[in-house]
């Protein structure tokens, strides 16, 4: 049943949630919060972008090592 709930859920209803938002916090406030959601997105896209390319240099040490030990038995 949640389901049919968020199928209805959209930009007038967006829309009506920032509205509050912007009464409750104050609009310098909210645009603070933004800002900082903002940052973290992209610190997060950006450790994400790192991992990735770190990624294949880890699996190549871990197969390196393990043909190491191969060698020595």
């Amino acid at each position: 049943m949640p389901s049919l709930v968020f199928q209805s859920f959209g930009w007038p209803e967006l829309l009506i949630i920032l509205a509050v938002l912007a009464l409750v916090l104050g609009v310098g406030k909210l645009a603070d919060v933004g800002g900082v959601l903002g940052r973290s997105i992209r610190e997060f896209r950006r450790e994400l972008r790192e991992g990735e390319e770190d990624e294949p240099k880890e699996a190549a040490k871990v197969e390196g090592k393990s043909e190491e030990e191969e060698k020595k038995s």
